[in-house]
């Protein structure tokens, strides 16, 4: 099984599950990083795979399918471009490896994650703009709410998944993390090692020790919220914790 990331933009990326002759794109936001490599290595695109409908996103999208019109797009019913309508709880075989969909909303109000398992039962999350290493996705057409659910759903999943993020974010938000828990050393190691990249995937049991949005229990955590202005009794509260975070991290 390949899976790498291609360039897109300044900092996104486009996941490529390429398996023998046939490829899967998850999220491309631009087409010709696909284009050049499908035409490089001679390569068909079977299918590509949305969560959100960003234009960073899907913005390559008509391209592509104008390129290979037999392509399979995977969506939301109402996400332009969408031929093949998958939900919370869909489930479907490509390379014969078996796949699931969740509904991950926060980020936006219809997010989608996929889940693919492997012969050996290794989970991979492709999750969007809704968990980032390091950290989570703004809220727009979704609520705080919403994201915390998501945030403790994803987290709920073995430690050894492999996240795909769909950022190169990895640095920026370890440096927010750090301002957070400043005594953090998985911190200190992680952004020591985001000097080299891609810095992603990333497995959920690094996530919960360097991601401060699954680490709201945590006593420095805690303490930090309450300096930056979250009052004391809400500081047990895991949603007023995320929603403090959030706020502080769209103005770091």
């Amino acid at each position: 099984m390949q899976i790498f990331p291609l360039k897109a933009f300044v900092d996104n990326y486009i996941w490529l599950w390429q398996h023998e002759n046939q490829v899967i794109v998850v999220d491309p936001g631009q087409a010709e990083p696909v284009l050049a490599y499908l035409a490089t290595h001679q390569l068909t695109l079977t299918a590509i795979w949305l969560t959100h409908a960003h234009a960073d996103h899907i913005g390559g999208v008509a391209k592509l399918c104008q390129a290979y019109p037999q392509c399979h797009v995977l969506g939301a019913a109402d996400w332009h471009g969408v031929n093949k309508v998958v939900a919370e709880g869909s489930q479907f075989n490509f390379f014969d490896y078996p796949v699931r969909i969740w509904h991950i909303p926060g980020h936006t109000a219809d997010h989608l994650a996929y889940l693919l398992t492997n012969a050996s039962q290794l989970l991979r999350v492709f999750c969007g703009d809704t968990l980032f290493s390091a950290g989570c996705g703004r809220v727009f057409t979704g609520t705080m709410t919403q994201l915390y659910h998501s945030l403790q759903r994803l987290n709920n999943l073995p430690a050894s998944t492999w996240l795909y993020p769909a950022h190169e974010y990895t640095a920026a938000n370890l440096r927010f993390a750090q301002t957070v828990e400043p005594d953090n050393q998985a911190i200190r190691q992680a952004l020591h090692d985001a000097s080299s990249l891609p810095t992603l995937p990333v497995t959920l049991a690094h996530e919960r020790l360097v991601n401060p949005f699954l680490r709201l229990q945590q006593p420095q955590v805690k303490a930090a919220v309450m300096q930056h202005g979250l009052p004391r009794a809400e500081v047990n509260q895991p949603m007023a914790v995320l929603s403090c975070l959030r706020e502080w991290k769209n103005h770091f």
